[in-house]
């Protein structure tokens, strides 16, 4: 049966559904879910690293470890994005999009998005890894002021190896970088996670060299409050405290950003034993945004 816009299939386990999104023609799978009663506080808009896809947000290795899961019981809609390149749209996008056509494809679908849903007091983008790049890029370029803030996990503005040890044609890179220690994880996440990876498109691996580069032109760009994780056993980026301040001081034009490092958690966070944590304090943040909009100055 074809889908259309934000039709939506059976409910799954604690409510949770597979939607499409309508991007401007093309066609973005996600999983939704939404508070049980009433109006959601606000919409979470989770988007997935290199090599994942939505899934990632519902991980169900350990109770509790679901973003969206956690996000509804709490009073929020929750929307996991496959982003251009991954589920629905990997038949007509083979080679993947660019940043910045993500970033046009991303804003239409949650254009189609609220037209169908009630968003709450707005939109907020929480990202791990490569999609924390589409949520930086796609923030540069936000419109219409419906954007809460932003929460980012496992992207830095540095890399910590070469070029030549970035993800190779598979889009795996290397095992140890992706995940970091085993005991980081509950039994059974590598058995479960073989339906959450998908290959990571051409254009993904061919842009991400020149991050480090595009990196500095977005974050001066931004103009709501930012928090950014690194993991105890981050692998990928570089986050020694000059870094870090660095990093910091990029966000020139965003009210707020925060720096936080996250313990007993590898690169993975969301999957890991350490997801809840990062869940419940990237929604922590998620509430300090909204109180900041609530007692803002209005002008009387």
């Amino acid at each position: 049966m074809t889908q259309l816009g934000c039709e939506t299939a059976p409910a799954t386990t604690y409510g949770i559904r597979p939607i499409t999104l309508d991007a401007a023609g093309l066609t973005l799978s996600a999983l939704l879910a939404e508070p049980a009663h009433g109006t959601p506080r606000a919409t979470v808009v989770a988007l997935h690293g290199g090599g994942m896809s939505a899934g990632y947000f519902d991980g169900r290795s350990h109770p509790g470890q679901s973003l969206l899961g956690l996000g509804a019981r709490l009073g929020y809609t929750v929307v996991a994005v496959d982003r251009p390149g991954y589920g629905a749209s990997a038949g007509a996008l083979p080679d993947g999009q660019r940043l910045a056509e993500q970033a046009d494809a991303l804003h239409a679908a949650l254009d189609d998005l609220a037209l169908r849903h009630d968003t709450g007091a707005g939109l907020f983008l929480l990202a791990h890894s490569y999609g924390g790049k589409l949520a930086l890029t796609a923030a540069a370029g936000e419109r219409g002021g419906r954007l809460l803030g932003l929460d980012v996990s496992g992207l830095g503005h540095r890399y910590a190896v070469t070029p030549r040890e970035l993800p190779d044609e598979r889009g795996h890179g290397h095992f140890t970088r992706n995940w970091g220690k085993l005991r980081l994880y509950p039994p059974g996440t590598f058995r479960d996670s073989d339906t959450l990876v998908a290959p990571m498109p051409a254009r993904e691996r061919e842009e991400a060299p020149r991050w480090p580069e595009a990196f500095a032109s977005l974050a001066a760009r931004i103009r709501v409050p930012v928090r950014l994780t690194f993991a105890e056993y981050e692998a990928w980026w570089r986050h020694d405290d000059d870094t870090l301040a660095a990093l910091r001081a990029e966000f020139g034009g965003a009210p707020r950003v925060v720096v936080d490092r996250l313990p007993g958690a590898g690169h993975n966070i969301s999957l890991g034993w350490a997801a809840r944590s990062y869940h419940l304090r990237a929604l922590g943040f998620l509430e300090e945004c909204l109180a900041q909009r609530e007692c803002a100055p209005t002008g009387r």
